[in-house]
């Protein structure tokens, strides 16, 4: 007789059903696990052996074969310890056979029966909903699966808890969603003192969903300028939430089941490798722009970072995906993030001061931007000069808008945006629309129309950059509330596709 039980393969953020099966035949004694596992699952069977042990159960003197089915699919992780636990002790009619069957399982198992915490329990607990089983995981996992409302969760601290339940003798209750994370307090954009072209362009981006770069001298505020963009952002909708938290779940960062509304920020030093940024590695796990999905990437130093790692950034801004490519399988995440890309001016950074420059200006500023290929610069909606504040502003008092002001003109400028593509599946921001939709929405005045024909033709822009221009004249128009792209909302979005003096 052959029992089953049920878990799931991870590709990406898609959780693949397996059968776990367990067959115990009269043979010389073995424990065997079949169907391409690789080195942790293979060594779940010295771990599921030591635990029934000691909750004194003894393997029968007979030849133990697990298949893990479909077989030609990488097993990979520890987390398939409970499952051959279930399928084994289903086999030996510990369990009941049809209770096991309608259950999908996930753990890690310790040498003494303790369920140890797995990543990934959230697409979990999504992939059992969709086959109509409860979903069985370590209770350190179980606040985290249980934000899946159509899905039951049980949630053990031991293997012998397992059991006492699916045998009626101590049942547990099913699994409580976790606390939603508190949103952090962001730093206020009051705080940075000048810079209101800079600010304006940070308002503009987070309205929009727009890719931005600050180009200027070392500590013109670059940095803090980014690290106040949070405190704008308007809170993630509950698909966003569940959709970035399941990319989180999988790459364990979720913290005690929690799930936060506040998009992600994520700030990768410089010296990133390209799995890092990208995703990749051993599991083909999410990587930086992954992490930022719905949220931002902010790369300070950015012509520092390996040249293959930002040339591969160019498919992931275009089409909100990332695929990574591994011999037996393709694993796709998305990636729909906000690029903030802060850079100086050249290698020395005082490329506009001829009393600090070096003495290869200006061919120093050319080679130092030189390593931003031309195809990337121009998937920057907005380039911003950040000059140098002189002391005498340092010392004025705070000016200019709070980010609870400026947070409240970006809410406004998203909710008309949602109305906008409502009915409309994979567009939330001016960002998303393109081709038909995009000329739908975004259709420029008479003198609006004008005035970028005439900026296309001398400033020579690409039809990428032609159309983004158009997209930020749209976002600008919903932050005045105006349902018509006007030629100051134009003039705007111009000014902001042109060059800036520090970067050429």
């Amino acid at each position: 007789m052959v029992s089953r039980a049920y878990t799931v393969a991870f590709q990406g953020v898609e959780a693949r059903m397996v059968e776990v099966q367990c067959a115990v035949t009269a043979g010389l004694p073995a424990f065997s696990i079949v169907g391409l596992p690789d080195k942790a699952v293979s060594e779940a069977r010295d771990r599921v052996r030591t635990a029934l042990t000691s909750m004194a159960i003894a393997l029968p003197s007979k030849r133990i074969t697990v298949n893990l089915s479909p077989a030609d699919l990488p097993k990979e992780g520890s987390h398939f310890d409970l499952p051959i636990a279930l399928a084994l002790l289903s086999a030996l009619d510990i369990l009941p056979d049809d209770v096991v069957q309608n259950v999908v399982a996930l753990g890690e198992l310790s040498l003494d029966g303790t369920l140890v915490p797995v990543v990934g329990a959230l697409p979990a607990a999504m992939a059992a909903a969709t086959q109509n089983r409860s979903l069985l995981c370590p209770a350190a996992s179980g606040a985290e699966a249980a934000w899946v409302g159509n899905a039951q969760v049980i949630a053990a601290a031991s293997l012998g808890d397992v059991v006492r339940h699916y045998t009626g003798q101590s049942p547990l209750n099913p699994a409580e969603p976790g606390e939603v994370a508190a949103a952090p307090m962001g730093r206020d954009l009051r705080d940075v003192k000048g810079q209101e072209r800079a600010k304006r362009a940070l308002e503009i981006a987070a309205a929009g969903r727009h890719h931005l770069m600050f180009v200027g001298t070392p500590g013109s505020g670059k940095s803090m300028l980014a690290a106040r963009l949070p405190s704008i952002l308007p809170p993630l909708t509950a698909p966003e939430a569940l959709e970035t938290s399941m990319i989180h779940s999988l790459a364990g960062l979720l913290d005690e089941g929690g799930i936060s509304r506040a998009r992600p920020f994520r700030e990768p030093h410089h010296t990133a490798s390209m799995a890092a940024i990208i995703g990749g590695g051993r599991q083909a796990k999410p990587g930086e722009v992954s992490l930022a999905h719905n949220g931002v990437l902010f790369m300070d130093e950015f012509p520092e970072f390996p040249r293959t790692v930002l040339e591969t950034l160019r498919q992931p801004i275009e089409t909100g995906e990332v695929m990574i490519a591994r011999a037996n399988a393709h694993v796709k995440y998305p990636c729909k993030f906000m690029l903030v890309a802060a850079a100086n001016p050249c290698k020395c950074g005082y490329l506009s001061d001829p009393a600090r420059a070096c003495a290869r200006v200006p061919h120093c500023g050319e080679d130092y931007m030189g390593r931003i290929s031309g195809p990337l610069m121009d998937r920057f909606d907005l380039r911003v000069d950040v000059p140098p504040v002189s002391f005498t502003d340092l010392d004025l008092p705070a000016s200019g808008d709070t980010s609870k002001v400026v947070s409240d003109r970006v809410a406004a400028a998203r909710r008309r945006q949602q109305n906008r593509f409502a009915d409309l599946d994979g567009m939330s921001v001016n960002a998303d629309a393109e081709g038909d939709m995009l000329e739908e929405i975004a259709t420029p005045d008479t003198e609006a129309r004008d005035l970028l024909t005439r900026a296309a033709e001398r400033f020579h822009l690409s039809a990428r950059g032609y159309h983004r221009v158009i997209r930020v004249a749209r976002t600008i128009a919903d932050l005045d509330g105006s349902e018509t792209v006007r030629k100051p909302h134009m003039s705007e979005a111009v000014s902001f596709r042109l060059a800036t003096p520090a970067s050429g």
